[in-house]
Parts: structure tokens; C-alpha cells; sequence
């Protein structure tokens, strides 16, 4: 089924926020939560530090009404940071290649960043920040034909 997520990005603290958002909330995370020292090693991509392999890669938290808030460590090693702008992110999650082609391409026009659509082991994936600003990520979970 589709579903629209918020998407943040932290440096060091999602840990820390997703236990305050559970409390607040009053939910609990979806498990499993995944950390960066359980992704296989990315090609030419430096090794993690210790502190690094234990930052969360992936966690998933219901707050209201079906809504997921979705969250991940950026890692410094990687050159990454996070600052106003590129801390949220809205998570599109279509039903079909095909829907999730035609949002990409609607919001995509006159984009200021785009990734193009891809399939990666996860999903079929991409992101783009439209031309007012706002940072839109897709995955769809339907299997190439």
C-alpha cells in the first residue's frame, strides 16, 4: 500500500531524537532497527569508525494516523552533513514503478538536484529537491518485470 513518510536526517543524535519522539508520541519504534555496522561496506567508500558503525542507519517510528517518521545518521566520513534544508526529507512510497516514475518526473521538472530513479537492492529509488526547495525521496517496493 502507498504511504507518505517524513524523512530526518541527523549527525550523531537519531538514537537520542527517536527516543524522545516514542516518548512524545507514545509508540515504539518498528524493529528491526538497522545500524550503520550492519550495511554491507559501500564500493570505495571509507571505512567506518567504531562510533560511526553504532550511528542508526534505519529507523522506522508511527506517530499519528498511519504517519512514519523514518530516520538515519549522516556520517561525517562520507563528507555528509545536515543543516536546515537537508534535515527533512518527504518520503514517497507508490504502489508501482509506473506511479512512481510519473511523481518523480512532476516534481522533478526544473528540480535544483536529481538522482534519477534507480534500482537498488532495497527499492527503486531516487531523489530530487524541487524547484521551490523541498528535498522529495521515492521508493517503491514493486519487483522489476
Amino acid at each position: 500500500m502507498s504511504r507518505v513518510s517524513t524523512y530526518l536526517n541527523f549527525m550523531g543524535t537519531t538514537e537520542e531524537a527517536f527516543d524522545f519522539y516514542s516518548a512524545a508520541f507514545g509508540t515504539e519504534v518498528v524493529p528491526p532497527v538497522t545500524r550503520w555496522g550492519d550495511m554491507p561496506a559501500s564500493p570505495g567508500a571509507p571505512e567506518l569508525s567504531e562510533a560511526e558503525r553504532k550511528l542508526i542507519a534505519h529507523i522506522d517510528l508511527p506517530i499519528l494516523a498511519g504517519h512514519m517518521l523514518i530516520g538515519t545518521d549522516a556520517l561525517a566520513s562520507r563528507g555528509e552533513t545536515v543543516e536546515a534544508g537537508t534535515n527533512v526529507t518527504i518520503l514517497l512510497e507508490p504502489d508501482t514503478r509506473s506511479e512512481a516514475d510519473r511523481l518523480y518526473g512532476a516534481l522533478s521538472e526544473g528540480a535544483h538536484e536529481s538522482t534519477g530513479l534507480q534500482a537498488m537492492p532495497w527499492a527503486y529509488t531516487g531523489t530530487c529537491v524541487d524547484r521551490f526547495g523541498i528535498r522529495w525521496m521515492f521508493n517503491c517496493f514493486e519487483r522489476a518485470s
